[in-house]
């Protein structure tokens, strides 16, 4: 009995179940079709914004810039150092104890200065005994010369002999045979005195010190008391492609060719110099030719064994229409750019480009003085887009690939070092 009743119950739960609960909702249509189909009889439009054609609504933000006419200078750049136009180890010419060193290590000489001393005692009793020497070679000189007049006027007056007045002659040639050899060993003395004092030899700065004072120190010394570096001018060597003699020899013809050193990432010029020669042959194994710069190195931004890269100036191009390098953008049939029309559009124009680096393109053909150009903003550019144009310097919405680069439109095209057209 007791079985039934739970029996009972099951089933009346369920009916109740069945009775009462929703029915489940419709598999078809799916629910992106309804969806559709409401948008197109009247419903709420897509999210995407736009319109059945598929055409955005908005204009896509851009900035623009204007070409310009104007000289343009024509750059070649080169990787090369700095190089020191004199270097010196200053050495010992005397051998002695040295009792001074009159430098710090570091500092800048001037040529002349003294760098440190050599023990002199020996030196100058060479001197001194030379001195002596030719003092009293001159003495008997005087003497001689007397004795001499005497035996001439005696050998006239036939008070005396010929042969006397002869003998007075030779002593006196020999007796200043004697003086000059003692006035040669006092200069050599005398210089051999002065070579005690180490003086510097240029102008320049001093490196670090190679004997320390109260040393023995003897002529010749491999390793030398200081070596002494020029750094004022400061010449440069550096290398370009044998494609530029050309340019660089017509530079040279019309007059003095500028260059400036660059810093490491080329933002900033360190100093300005002048191009002093050009090899006169080309390295067939890198097929490149190398020069030589000076510069003034005032302010010793420059130092030797610097690498550095050398701009050279080698023409100007007149009055040509120019444009910022970022609004050349690289096409499947060459370059081209965005030109605004009316403010409200843009037309894709091919370009012919001259020379163009990091911050400006020379065009020859395609676009005026005075036409705008788009410089940011290619995401969503194609011919015919509309255009918001802003200010430069605002914010711009991120960059996508350009049509037909395959790169960022942003990134800079690379600079170019190559000779005048």
């Amino acid at each position: 009995m007791k079985r039934v009743v739970i029996l009972l119950l099951f089933v009346a739960a369920g009916v109740a179940a069945w009775r009462f609960w929703p029915p489940p909702a419709p598999f078809w249509p799916p629910p992106f079709l309804s969806a559709s189909k409401d948008a197109g009889s009247g419903g709420q439009p897509n999210r995407g914004g736009r319109r059945r054609g598929g055409a955005p609504d908005q204009a896509v933000p851009v900035i623009a810039a204007k070409a310009e006419r104007k000289d343009v200078p024509v750059f070649l750049d080169g990787v090369g150092s700095f190089q020191a136009p004199n270097t010196v180890t200053v050495r010992p010419q005397v051998e002695g104890t040295l009792v001074e060193v009159a430098f710090r290590e570091g500092q800048d000489v001037k040529a002349g200065d003294v760098l440190a001393r050599i023990d002199p005692a020996t030196y100058q009793a060479q001197y001194d005994q030379a001195v002596a020497q030719k003092a009293q070679y001159e003495a008997q000189l005087a003497n001689a010369k007397r004795d001499y007049e005497r035996y001439s006027r005696l050998a006239k007056n036939d008070f005396g002999t010929q042969q006397q007045a002869d003998t007075a002659k030779s002593t006196i040639d020999q007796l200043q045979a004697q003086v000059r050899y003692y006035g040669a060993l006092i200069d050599q003395a005398k210089t051999t005195l002065d070579r005690t004092v180490v003086r510097a030899p240029l102008s320049g700065r001093t490196g670090v010190r190679g004997v320390d004072q109260g040393n023995y120190v003897t002529a010749g010394e491999t390793t030398g008391i200081v070596t002494i570096t020029q750094l004022q001018p400061i010449a440069a060597q550096f290398t370009l492609p044998q494609q530029n003699i050309a340019a660089i020899t017509r530079a040279m013809a019309r007059g003095p060719v500028s260059v400036e050193a660059l810093s490491g990432d080329g933002a900033a010029v360190l100093d300005r110099g002048t191009l002093e020669v050009i090899d006169n042959q080309v390295d067939q194994t890198t097929g490149t030719v190398k020069l030589k710069a000076s510069f003034p190195n005032a302010e010793l931004a420059l130092w030797p064994g610097q690498f550095t890269t050398i701009r050279v100036a080698v023409d100007v191009l007149k009055d040509v229409v120019t444009v910022p390098g970022p609004a050349v953008q690289q096409g499947p049939d060459g370059p081209f750019v965005f030109r605004v029309k009316d403010g409200a559009t843009v037309e894709q124009r091919p370009v012919t480009v001259t020379r163009q680096d990091a911050a400006l393109a020379v065009i020859s053909s395609g676009v005026e003085a005075g036409d705008q150009v788009v410089t940011t903003g290619f995401t969503r550019l194609r011919d015919g887009s509309k255009i918001a144009v802003g200010a430069p310097g605002a914010n711009s919405e991120p960059q996508d690939e350009a049509p037909g680069t395959g790169a960022k439109a942003d990134d800079k095209p690379q600079q170019r070092a190559e000779g005048a057209r």
